[in-house]
This record gives C-alpha cells, structure tokens and sequence, in this order.
C-alpha cells in the first residue's frame, strides 16, 4: 500500500480539525517560508529531510496555546524557531556530559547534533519527543524517540510522512495513536486512552487460599537414641556432640499487640474482621507458618486472648492492621483501645475512646540506624542477632512495661506464645477515603467538571452521576455481584443506601480489597520467566474492580461533586463525555 504524501496528510489533518476541531484547527501555524527553512538549515549544519521540508511548507508547527493540536502524549509539532531552539539547547546539554559517543551505533548518545527534536513532549519543552534523524547514513529522515530520563529508540516510523499519516488515519476513522483514540470536545482535539479489555474471569486469589490447606505443624519428638549392646548384656545410649561457634540467639518476638477494654476476645477478633471458617487455637509458631502460606493469601493473621479486664490480640502476619485509625475506631467503639505498634525505628502506644483518637495519651519512640551493624548478604536483619534500629527493641519492652502504670494492662507476648489461642485471619475493614480524596475537583480528563456542577441543578446532577456509575459498574463487571446490583437497583430507585459495617455490600468491598492486595503480591515481575498462578491481567482486573467499589463507595457517602470525579476518571470507555451528555438530557 502506498503512502500518503506530506502534503496529502497534511489535507486530510487540515479537513478533520476544521470540521470537528476548529479551535485547534486555529492554532496552526501558517506554512513557513522557504528563507526561513533555509536558515534552519545554515544555523544547525545540517540537511534537512524532504518529508520536514515539506512538512513545514504545510504548517510551520503549533501556537502553544491551550487547545493547540497534540500528537498525543508526543506534545505539539515543532515549528521553525523550535526546531532551532531545542536542537542548540540540547546540543549544549550533550557537550557537557562526559564520554565519546560511539560513532557506529546512532542511538549510543544522550543527543545527536545531527537530530531535531519536531515534537516538543507532554511539557511542551525541549525534554522529550520526537525527534527526526538528518544524520547521513541508513537511518537519515527516521523518527525516533527522546526522552531526557532514558536512552533514546526509534520508532516503528521510518520517516516524518509514514508519521503524519498515520496521524490523518487516526483522525479520519478514530483509531489509536500512541494507544490513544482523538476525540473532539468543545471544538478541541484530545486524546483518551483506550483500555485493554478486562478479563472477565480474572484468577482469585482467595480462591486459590481456599482450595489450599493450611500448614499442620510438624512433629516435634525426637528421634531416639540408639542403643548400644555391653559385654555384660546391658544396654548404653551412644550420643555424638560437636563443638560450634556461638550463633547468636535472633530479635525477641515483638508482635503488633492490641488491648480492647471490656471486650471478650471473640469480639475483639469480630470487630477486627475475622473470617468465621478460619477461627481455631493456634501457637505463635503455627500462626505465623500459617499466614505464609499459600493459604492465608497474604492475609492478616492475630491471635487473642485476656490480660485482666482487657481483650488483646497480636498480629502474627499480614499487613500491619492496629495502627490504622479505621481499625482503632472500630474496635474501640464504647470502649477504649491501646495499641503498642513498631515500625522500623518507631516504637508507638497510641490510645483510643469510643471511636476517637488521644493524641495527648499517646507515646513514641524513634531510634535512629546504627551504621555499624553488619548484616550478611540476604539475611533479614531480625535473624543475626542484632537489631538494624538500636534501642527499639528496648522501647518496645519499655512502653509495654508502661502500660501497667498507664492503663493497668500487664502483659508479656513472651508468655503466651506455645499456647492455643483463639486466632484467625482477617478480612480487612475498610480505608478512610484520604483528606486529599475529599475536595471537589475542578477538571478531570480535560473536562471542566465544576462548571458542570455549577450549571447543573443537583437532582438532575445527582441522577446523570448515578447513571455514570451504572455504566462503570458494567464495564468493570461489579455489577456482576448480586449486593452491588441490588444497591445500584436502589440508587436508580432513588432509595437510601448506605455500607454498614459486616452488611453484604460492606463485605463485598472488603473482599475485592483482599483479592486486589494478594493479586499485588502474587503477579510476578515482568522479567520473571516462572509460572505463576496469578498473571499481570488477573491484577489489573482486581485493580479495576476494587477501583470501581469504592467509586460506589463514594457515590453513597460522599458529595455527588466528589463522587462524579472519582467515576468519570475511571470510566473505561473514551466515549464517556457523549454518554454523560446523554445522561444529562435524560435526567
């Protein structure tokens, strides 16, 4: 098939922009002239490529203004003075970087002085973009990549007209360019990026923990000595012993401890989240092989007993749970809960009543790094003897002492570790939307969401949300669960819904949280070749998934202005802004 011409291209561009982009249609440049190209050519040095040549003929680049037509993320066209202005600065920034470039391989450079940069990046500035080769040899007139961060590449274009017509393509029939499809907006070209479709049935990874078994702890006697025949017919033990190196004894266990006032330690364990099918005694031992393993899918893992009037419960494994306000808020909820936490160099005993945080009451301790602790290649610190954050281990057993004078809890982990607790894993509660998340956003994607709201009257607003939110739950498959269809049903009813805490919804939110932290941690990394049971996908799909709860989530709690933000970014399809328009006249 046969290429377009620059100047072919370049009609079909000038056609679609000023037909369905006349604001960006606008600021293009006038053609430029020839005298102004030939001086390109005298103060740079070098020969320009007929497709460049032409291509400015056309269209001496961009005005760099809002609405300026983009090559997608590759920024605005290049006119003349850019084109001259980038080349001598990057120019300038190579001559000061130190080595000799290799003269056989064109990309073994930072920069080229034979390149020009013809797209000026997503800063529109001379620090990534495109650039065109008029370096003589086999690569002369190809397009390549720059970016200020990494090495350069080329690209799969051999010239500037193979470019602009792929450009012209993507125009005329929306196709993807750069893995983005234009679109025109308010007489303005943008760009969206065009998803991947979503597996349908990504792997679960809680399925996968409940087809496994937990760990059974391995037995303990010992082998029997053997018996040695005497010449008197009596027996004798034989025993062999070998004199070693002392190795050091590892870190005492210093488990994240939690203490509940008044509460039995299976309400402890309730408002914590515990999973009823996982509830048994276990030893710390057990616990903590069982939270490693396949089973727990990367689960938290507490066991819980009584400390005088007090509940407590330590985190064996799993993500840290008893520094998290949301979880202190609940378990304290007509009470009062103290949490002895340590992270790194930090030793903290934070207190909570009924739900609100003491910060007067609370206690922390930080010890600074030791630069002479030596730890052997690949061993974690907590298995050499010696502790990589002096004096938190020390805080640590202090602030626990503490705890008797201030609360009257007396406890020591030491002490409960070889027996059955009640324990199990847990299904996390969910996270506080962040303080950030709360204010109302004025553009997203491009759209100007606070003159919609301000135009909009708020039921009608209200309803087009709700709407959007019906096709983003269709598009990532939640509405596939029968607690987020039935709370969508009620919101199109215009009913009153709310996530209740343990309530089927509540639940299902906090599943798809579980699913999408153990798919994190279970996709391998790209360079890895092993199998593994979870792919790049399957995460993205729980990604996806959890993503689109809490933008439910939101809808039911938070300002619809807030809510809209969180939807509209997350919508898949790069049509959103027609249907939401839809959406409006239908409300």
């Amino acid at each position: 098939m046969s290429i377009p011409t620059v100047e072919e291209s370049w009609a079909r561009i000038d056609d679609w922009l000023a037909r369905h982009a006349p604001v960006s249609h606008s600021l293009l440049r006038p053609p430029a002239s020839d005298a102004d190209i030939e001086n390109l050519r005298l103060e740079l040095g070098v020969s320009l490529p007929d497709d460049l040549v032409a291509s400015l003929r056309c269209h001496d680049g961009v005005e760099l203004r809002p609405g300026a037509p983009v090559l997608s993320t590759y920024g605005p066209l290049a006119g003349v003075a850019d084109l001259a202005s980038s080349a001598l600065f990057l120019r300038d920034v190579a001559g000061d970087l130190a080595g000799d470039p290799d003269d056989e391989d064109e990309l073994a450079a930072f920069w080229r002085r034979e390149w020009l940069l013809i797209t000026l990046g997503v800063g529109w500035q001379s620090s990534d973009g495109l650039f065109l080769s008029c370096r003589p040899g086999p690569h002369f007139g190809r397009v390549g990549r720059y970016f200020d961060e990494d090495a350069p590449s080329f690209t799969r274009w051999p010239s500037l007209r193979h470019l602009l017509a792929d450009f012209a393509d993507a125009l005329e029939h929306g196709r993807t360019f750069k893995a983005e499809v234009p679109l025109a907006v308010d007489g303005v070209l943008l760009w969206e990026r065009e998803e991947e479709p979503l597996l349908a049935d990504p792997v679960s990874p809680l399925a996968l923990a409940a087809a496994a078994r937990e760990p059974e702890p391995a037995p303990t006697e010992p082998d029997p000595a053997p018996l040695v025949p005497l010449a008197d017919g009596r027996t004798a033990v034989l025993a062999f012993s070998r004199i070693v190196t002392h190795i050091p004894e590892p870190l005492p266990d210093q488990p994240d401890l939690l203490f509940a006032e008044g509460l039995t330690p299976d309400e402890l364990l309730r408002r914590l989240g515990a999973l009823p099918a996982t509830l048994r005694p276990r030893t710390r031992e057990r616990a903590r092989a069982a939270g490693a393993s396949p089973w727990a899918a990367r689960r938290p893992l507490v066991r819980a007993g009584t400390a005088g009037g007090w509940a407590y419960a330590a985190q064996e494994a799993g993500a840290a749970q008893f520094d998290r306000p949301e979880v202190l808020r609940r378990v304290s909820a007509g009470t009062r809960a103290v949490a002895l936490t340590k992270r790194g160099p930090e030793v903290r005993v934070t207190l909570t009543e009924d739900g609100i945080a003491c910060p007067d009451a609370s206690r922390s301790v930080m010890s600074p790094r030791e630069g002479s602790v030596q730890l052997p290649e690949g061993m974690p610190p907590r298995y050499v003897g010696a502790d990589p954050w002096p004096g938190s281990t020390t805080a640590y057993t202090r602030l626990l002492t503490g705890l008797a004078d201030d609360h009257g809890i007396v406890h020591d982990p030491d002490d409960d570790a070889d027996t059955e607790l009640t324990s199990a894993l847990l299904l996390p509660v969910l996270d506080d939307f962040p303080e950030y998340e709360l204010r109302p956003v004025t553009v997203v994607r491009n759209f100007d969401l606070a003159a919609l709201v301000e135009r909009t009257e708020p039921r009608r607003l209200r309803a087009a949300v709700a709407a959007q939110l019906t096709r983003l739950a269709a598009e990532t498959r939640i509405d596939t669960y029968p607690e987020v269809a039935d709370a969508l049903a009620r919101i199109r009813r215009g009913e009153d819904v709310r996530v209740l805490p343990d309530d089927p919804l509540d639940l299902r939110m906090r599943t798809l949280a579980a699913e999408t932290w153990a798919a994190r941690r279970m996709v391998p990394p790209s360079w890895s070749r092993d199998p593994a049971p979870v792919g790049p996908e399957d995460f993205r799909a729980w990604v996806v998934r959890e993503s689109a709860a809490q933008a439910l989530r939101a809808f039911i709690e938070l300002p619809v202005p807030v809510a809209a933000e969180k939807i509209l970014h997350q919508r898949l399809s790069v049509h959103w802004r027609g249907e939401l328009a839809a959406d409006l006249r239908e409300s």
